[in-house]
């Protein structure tokens, strides 16, 4: 825990710094949410195909999805979100005239989640 996922358009690969962003995301998680910067674990997923409303061209998107242990108050759970998205405008450049649009979100995890380090 915390558990965190990016889904981000094939467009954005060479104008997105994944490692930059997980980084200061994980110094975000830590300060916000009190999480140990041991247990935050960032993985991102290339999506090749990205459809906004009528338009197949044009957009690129990219949401951040936060997993995180049950007992965070609302506030620092959207406290956290808007932090991801300031972190987004950072770490994502302009690509090639593309209208960017980027969400986040936290969630509790199920109760439950169990993990194991080997």
């Amino acid at each position: 825990m915390p558990q965190i996922t990016v889904d981000y358009s094939a467009p954005l690969e060479g104008a997105f710094d994944r490692q930059g962003f997980a980084l200061a995301l994980h110094a975000e998680v830590v300060e916000t949410a009190a999480a140990k910067i041991g247990a935050c674990k960032t993985r991102f997923r290339r999506t090749e195909d990205t459809v906004v409303g009528a338009d197949t061209d044009g957009h690129a998107v990219v949401h951040v999805t936060l997993g995180l242990l049950a007992g965070r108050t609302e506030e620092v759970k959207a406290k956290l979100t808007e932090a991801v998205l300031d972190l987004l405008k950072i770490h994502v450049k302009q690509a090639g005239g593309l209208e960017l649009h980027a969400s986040a979100e936290v969630r509790d995890l199920d109760p439950s989640y169990r993990k194991f380090e080997a």
